[in-house]
């Protein structure tokens, strides 16, 4: 096992009920700035029982942040905070929302020029506007984390930042208020939190077996739950079991001490960026391609993700492997996520588009082992199509 810090502050409020626990977590006080998405808390009873909870604190409201939040949105957000002297920030939403969150609120102190340079120059947040969350899709682990990812439309760019300074200060999880999700959210959210797990476990051996334990226990109790809640979205049990593994699957528990990959994800971020393609199913995507391709160096964690979360036992190790990555697919598939480029009609020249941003940008190094560089990208692409 390798040496690490681990450090999580978030504070969880988990089940039904826990959205009036509101009022006791926002400081008295505060001036509040609620950030939300589209407008779907609204028809979910989420609104009415955040404002009520908070009817002893200054509101000012801010929906329309994007799935995939843009920049262009967020210093809207930042403007308005500005105005109003806002004090605490309270997302509620999906994981687009909490990163959008996260970025308004290292935005809103920022001294340091344009605060997109916080994403595309890494530069430090030394200070950010405190803020809470109130979870209303599972899926990115967003709600125990510092990480965000963010949009730039002018320039086509996905970035992502982090900081000891962006984790939320407590988030509430109630699996009763995704009851309301569409079915296509749910897939997404699924494959989304399978997909973490895979990126922090299916690198390389350390000596590591709690870990490992943990990472199967998430992909198992994902792939048991998941057609559950297709079949039936209201669900209690099903959608609690969901809603923590998403959580625990990018909290930071599972990767202390283990080498982590998260190439796919810097791959399936162009997609997204380019095309508009849900971030779940861009890892879908690029994922498959990328397990075959790398079979080799990822062989030994391969083998025994087959063996325990799949049962594939049987036949000689190349054999194991193809069909520990097709039963990969064959799940994402059973949710309606296809897992083509060709099913998002997307084609050769976008290989070339990424290729040749990848090389503008000096991206190299991706994987665990730092050994996939551009040629290699535009192979898992072209094994994608």
């Amino acid at each position: 096992m390798n040496n690490f810090t681990f450090y999580n502050p978030v504070k969880i409020l988990f089940g039904k009920g826990q959205i009036a626990g509101l009022s006791k977590e926002v400081p008295a006080g505060a001036r509040v700035l609620m950030a939300y998405g589209g407008g779907s808390i609204k028809k979910n009873g989420v609104y009415e029982q955040v404002m009520d909870a908070l009817k002893g604190h200054k509101v000012v409201e801010f929906g329309g942040i994007e799935p995939n939040p843009r920049y262009e949105t967020l210093m809207q957000a930042v403007g308005l905070a500005k105005q109003e002297q806002i004090d605490y920030i309270l997302a509620v939403g999906g994981g687009s929302v909490i990163d959008g969150v996260k970025f308004i609120a290292a935005a809103i102190p920022f001294e340091g020029g344009d605060p997109w340079k916080i994403c595309s120059e890494k530069v430090p947040v030394t200070e950010a506007i405190p803020f809470g969350a109130v979870l209303t899709l599972p899926a990115t682990g967003s709600e125990m984390n510092s990480g965000s990812v963010i949009t730039r439309e002018e320039t086509k760019q996905k970035l992502s930042f982090g900081s000891p300074l962006t984790f939320p200060k407590f988030s509430i999880l109630d699996p009763e208020t995704t009851f309301s999700l569409p079915l296509r959210q749910l897939s997404n959210g699924v494959v989304d939190a399978f997909t973490h797990v895979l990126e922090q476990y299916l690198t390389y051996p350390v000596n590591a077996p709690l870990q490992d334990r943990l990472a199967e226990s998430i992909l198992i109790t994902l792939k048991e739950e998941g057609p559950k809640a297709l079949q039936n979205p209201t669900d209690y049990d099903t959608a609690a079991n969901i809603m923590w593994c998403a959580t625990m699957a990018l909290n930071g528990v599972i990767r202390v001490g283990v080498p982590t990959d998260w190439a796919t994800h810097m791959i399936g971020h162009e997609l997204t960026a380019l095309h508009g393609i849900d971030h779940a199913r861009t890892l879908a995507i690029v994922l498959p391609s990328l397990l075959r391709y790398k079979r080799d160096t990822k062989r030994e964690k391969l083998l025994q993700y087959g063996e325990r979360v799949w049962g594939v036992t049987q036949g000689s190790d190349e054999d194991r492997l193809e069909a520990t990555v097709q039963a990969t697919v064959n799940f994402f598939e059973s949710l309606d996520i296809r897992t083509r480029l060709r099913d998002y009609e997307v084609d050769k020249s976008t290989i070339q588009e990424i290729v040749q941003r990848f090389e503008e940008r000096g991206v190299k190094n991706l994987g665990e082992r730092a050994d996939i560089q551009v040629a290699d990208v535009e192979q898992i692409l072209t094994m994608s199509l």
